[in-house]
């Protein structure tokens, strides 16, 4: 498992990220994925303590498995573009309870939809060695066209003339999530991946039960 220091300051996490940015993977690099994992992070007391969920469902079933949170103080000020050095300690600490790896991780947030191509499913998929797939609820940069109204459409998220990710639409007349790969994982596989841990909610199961022990 790779690791690096995390008492940096933001001009020492920018040159940490395109120096890890080489390391990601943007192909298939696949087991059978008989379990999913959803990451997800909350704050408390005014920010001070970071609190990290991981959820780990089977698949397809998406049946409840697996669970474990761990709460740190928070190290590092909230920068855009940044979030990953401000979360991913305590994702790996909560990680690191766990009785067996997740075969993919659907991380709350950025993969390569990111200014320095190394969001935080980039970074903890780098990190772990584990497949990894950001889906965030929000664009951070790019643009795209609107993905078709009917659950399963989608459309290319480009930044210039490099598509970085996909706008999917996870529920018919909802607003569409941000899918991008993250670690090991194609694009496809990506959107495949989240459309089959989604039911009948915008977000998938992986995400909704991460959130719900994130926010205690």
């Amino acid at each position: 498992m790779l690791s690096h220091p995390w008492n940096l300051t933001p001009v020492e996490a920018i040159a940490l990220q395109q120096q890890l940015r080489s390391r990601v993977v943007c192909d298939d690099r696949l087991a059978e994925i008989r379990s999913v994992a959803g990451v997800d992070v909350g704050f408390e007391q005014g920010g001070q303590i970071t609190r990290a969920a991981v959820a780990v469902l089977s698949f397809p079933s998406l049946k409840p498995v697996e669970q474990a949170i761990a709460c740190l103080p928070t190290a590092f000020p909230y920068v855009p573009g940044l979030l990953s050095f401000r979360e991913v300690p305590a994702i790996l600490q909560a990680m690191a309870q766990l009785r067996r790896r997740p075969d993919i991780l659907l991380c709350d947030g950025q993969g390569l939809a990111h200014p320095r191509r190394f969001g935080i499913a980039c970074h903890l998929g780098v990190l772990s060695d584990i497949p990894s797939i950001g889906v965030a609820k929000t664009r951070l940069i790019g643009s795209h066209a609107d993905p078709p109204e009917e659950k399963g459409g989608w459309r290319p998220l480009f930044d210039k003339d490099e598509i970085i990710g996909a706008v999917v639409r996870t529920r018919s007349g909802v607003k569409p999530l941000y899918i991008s790969v993250g670690h090991r994982v194609s694009l496809q596989t990506a959107i495949d991946l989240v459309m089959a841990c989604t039911t009948r909610y915008k977000l998938p199961e992986t995400t909704r039960a991460a959130h719900r022990l994130a926010s205690g």
